[in-house]
């Protein structure tokens, strides 16, 4: 019986190049193509595949917002993110909030096929890259998905959340206030509140400060 697979991406040249690649494989199938958040959650709900394939900037919900009202509603599908951002802080709170697999755009469709076998096994799956980066040498035993709770757990203090680090972007690409919200679909009083909470986290003072913390540190890039 072939792997059901969902793709969400709004950049639907890159859905069409996802799509052909899985299509080589006789135990793959895509069952259907999703351009925004809302319709990743909506088709995913009626279509039940065994996997979806989620990008994490997606316009009116985010990966990070499927992700998490998919583990809410307990659905059996299984996610695979699928993103350019390769911060520690997006792969512990996807991972965290239930995804199974986290893995960059830039990736081999060979680890592509098998991050989706890994996954529908039952396993969790991430860049092997990002992967050492954040837990060393693993065991076969070790549950990558509690590992990024225990340490969500124990530094979320000083971690930026997944949505303070859309807001540092947004920032980087000079948006304003309102800028913000309307890119991120929220009102200007949380934007508001996330600078607030980014400021106290890195120990800065404006946004220009947080800039270039962020840069320095290599906690974002601009792309």
């Amino acid at each position: 019986m072939a792997i059901k697979i969902l793709i969400a991406d709004d950049h639907a040249l890159l859905r069409q190049g996802i799509k052909k690649v899985l299509n080589f494989e006789e135990d793959l199938e895509v069952i259907g193509e999703a351009e925004d958040g809302q319709d990743a959650l909506a088709k995913t709900m009626v279509l039940q595949p065994d996997i979806l394939l989620l990008d994490l900037n997606m316009p009116i919900l985010s990966g990070l917002d499927v992700t998490r009202q998919l583990q809410m509603a307990k659905v059996k599908t299984k996610i695979i993110v699928l993103t350019i951002h390769d911060s520690d802080n997006y792969v512990i709170e996807l991972l965290k909030s239930g995804a199974d697999g986290y893995l960059l755009k830039d990736v081999e469709p060979s680890m592509l096929i098998k991050a989706i076998h890994v996954v529908y096994a039952g396993n969790a799956f991430v860049y092997p890259k990002l992967e050492e980066k954040l837990f060393g040498d693993l065991n076969s035993d070790d549950d990558v998905n509690e590992k990024a709770r225990e340490m969500w757990r124990q530094f979320r203090p000083e971690r930026l959340t997944t949505r303070e680090m859309d807001v540092l972007r947004c920032i980087a690409r000079g948006f304003n206030n309102q800028e913000i919200s309307q890119a991120l679909f929220v009102s200007e009083k949380t934007v508001k509140n996330h600078l607030t909470n980014i400021f106290r986290k890195i120990n800065v003072n404006d946004r220009t400060q947080a800039l270039i913390y962020v840069l320095k540190n290599k906690i974002m890039t601009l792309d």
